[in-house]
């Protein structure tokens, strides 16, 4: 898979290429183990949590909750990325917390426990990331 190379994005390896393809194809991904049926991220040769090497990649649902989120006022990043944003940590409703930004959701609706759904958000230069918004619409903010 060819990915854009730079500090800005993922470090791909042999273990995490078929999740960013799948991302690319607008697919979310995540390991189940058929051991101990427990499910986990990110895609790796063995489960984390009874070492079974029998795991396969599932779909994801794309829905989750918000477990908790930081309002990002200063980036020091060294890309482009608009302020305030929201780095959260969200549960997906098969097991497995993902690390994601939140968007189109006003900072103060923000709650622990809201229910997310995924999508997909394409960069300028084509590379597509996961990015989670509320199942409630708040409308977009008029300019």
């Amino acid at each position: 898979m060819d990915v854009p190379v730079g500090p800005h994005r993922p470090t791909v390896d042999t273990d995490s290429e078929s999740w960013w393809q799948a991302i690319q194809d607008r697919r979310l991904l995540i390991n189940t183990c058929a051991a101990c049926g427990r499910r986990s991220l990110y895609m790796r040769p063995f489960c984390p949590h009874c070492w079974s090497d029998d795991v396969a990649s599932t779909h994801a649902s794309g829905r989750a909750t918000l477990y908790t989120w930081s309002v990002i006022h200063q980036n020091a990043a060294p890309f482009d990325a608009s302020t305030p944003y929201v780095v959260a940590m969200v549960d997906l409703v098969e097991g497995p917390r993902l690390m994601t930004v939140i968007e189109d959701c006003p900072i103060e609706k923000l709650s622990a426990e809201m229910e997310l759904t995924i999508a997909f958000r394409d960069d300028e230069d084509g590379f597509t990331v996961p990015v989670f918004r509320p199942v409630t619409d708040f409308g977009k903010e008029k300019k």
